[in-house]
């Protein structure tokens, strides 16, 4: 149960009777019925309601939703409050904040039980508002117009205000009884789960994502009233649980943050065990990587007789001590990735040759400085090679592709002259967090010229391959994670 859940358990107990034990002495609910009711007939003798707004309704059995204690009583929320629509204004009425605007409260300024001048503030001249609109201490106010999700949502307002008003879109509730813990008691119904669902039930589809909320059908919503007394109890207890409910909401939300992200550190984990030479044993009748090292210069340098290489790509810059980041095994040697693989940036494809969705004749993918972007016609590469992104927001992201597939200008080809595990060089690449040497620009991009100097850990490539069957052991087990 999450803390949203948790606070609407809380809320239903304390409308159903349950979350505090009713006294036998309090004086019971119809006493305070009398009480609302003599008020109202005092607001009609004022002008101030209807003789209409004091006519009830009868509640019929089959209406009453839950069952509730004997010392309360079922009502209609015409009983509790009057409602009038916020203020209705031209749009070239509004203007900036000044001295002599009032600020216009609207249905995005309303949350399930608070409100704020955050937002997108709007503000009309005093000239346009009538003092009665100016928001007192002891209204409600509501959405009129809404999305389903936010329908019912209900602030009170616990001090008078100065400048500001509720808009057109908004509805005012007015309590008729001028008492704070009864209007605590209201606010604790209307954040209940029973009146929000209420109020998605009488609502009509006003375009093509908001709802109208129907004020005749809500002024015939039930309401449980308790005795006052009993009020004081269940405003006080959940003025006391809910500081505990937010308090587990923030620890679930860290909960839920460190298990979003666990099998991503995880994995960081388990590749920095990799890259150090720490996640499998070394063996030592493997072929040392100065023997795998000196045969890769050995095949660099027929492909440069073949014409395949230039003679600069033999060319390896010296690595002092002070560059090296930590400790290798004996068995490995440390290298520039220039030195034991080709980067090769693909070549431009225009955005209207490529398709999202692969079919007959866009079948190859399409590699680019953050990953896949679709597919196309044709190809560019055949094999299997980690592509090193090297523009936009990911660029440094390493992403393995094989078969036929394009690469873009942007995505950088690493081919190993096929003298280590193409695996090893995916995983190691994804662990050097190349992204590091990006530019700090708004278009991010890395340097083929950057890339090719970074240094890698080289291991033997038998221990290159036993690395590559423990990390994807591993991963599969924190991908089941995932699904748990």
């Amino acid at each position: 149960m999450n803390a949203q859940q948790l606070k609407n358990a809380i809320l239903q107990e304390a409308i159903t009777g349950r979350l505090v034990p009713q006294d036998p002495n309090d004086e019971p609910a119809s006493v305070l019925l009398d009480k609302i009711r003599k008020e109202k007939a005092k607001l009609v003798k004022e002008g101030k309601l209807k003789k209409k707004d004091f006519e009830e309704k009868p509640i019929s059995k089959e209406e009453m939703p839950f069952e509730i204690p004997e010392s309360w009583e079922w009502t209609r929320l015409s009983v509790h409050i009057s409602v009038t629509s916020g203020l209705a204004y031209k749009k070239d009425d509004l203007s900036t904040y000044s001295n002599e605007y009032v600020r216009v409260l609207r249905g995005g300024n309303i949350s399930f039980g608070n409100w704020s001048t955050k937002g997108d503030d709007v503000f009309i001249g005093k000239q346009f508002v009538n003092e009665d609109l100016v928001l007192k201490k002891g209204t409600f106010i509501t959405p009129a117009v809404t999305s389903l999700e936010h329908m019912g949502k209900t602030a009170l307002i616990r001090e008078n205000q100065k400048n500001v008003v509720a808009g057109g879109f908004v509805l005012m509730f007015f309590p008729h009884y001028l008492n704070e813990m009864y209007w605590e008691y209201l606010n604790v119904f209307f954040q209940s789960g029973y009146y929000r669902e209420s109020c998605k039930s009488i609502t009509n589809k006003s375009g093509q994502a908001f709802f109208n909320l129907s004020r005749a059908k809500l002024l015939e919503l039930l309401v449980p009233l308790p005795p006052l007394a009993e009020q004081h109890r269940i405003v006080a207890k959940i003025e006391e649980l809910l500081p505990k409910v937010e308090e587990y909401g923030k620890a679930q939300e860290a909960l839920d943050k460190l298990n979003a992200e666990l099998p991503e550190r995880l994995k960081k984990s388990i590749l920095q065990e990799a890259i150090t030479g720490k996640l499998v044993p070394q063996d030592p009748n493997d072929e040392p990587a100065s023997v795998l090292l000196d045969k890769i210069r050995k095949e660099k340098a027929k492909l440069v007789k073949e014409g395949k290489l230039k003679k600069k790509d033999l060319i390896e810059t010296p690595i002092s001590k002070d560059e090296i980041p930590f400790e290798i095994p004996e068995s490995w040697e440390w290298v520039r990735i220039k030195s034991i693989m080709s980067l090769q940036a693909g070549k431009n494809v225009t955005s209207s040759d490529i398709k999202n969705e692969q079919n007959s004749l866009f079948t190859y993918p399409c590699y680019g400085g953050n990953g896949l972007r679709g597919y196309v016609k044709k190809y560019n590469n055949i094999g299997c090679y980690p592509l090193i992104g090297r523009q936009g927001a990911l660029c440094g992201n390493v992403n393995m592709a094989q078969g036929k597939f394009w690469a873009t200008e942007h995505a950088v080809v690493t081919d190993g002259y096929n003298m280590t595990d193409v695996k090893w060089q995916f995983y190691f690449l994804t662990a050097l967090n190349l992204n590091r040497f990006a530019t700090a620009t708004a278009q991010p991009g890395l340097a083929v010229s950057t890339i090719v100097e970074a240094l890698i850990p080289l291991p033997p490539l038998a221990e290159q391959h036993r690395i590559v069957a423990k990390i994807e052991e591993l991963l599969t087990k924190i991908d089941k994670l995932k699904t748990k």
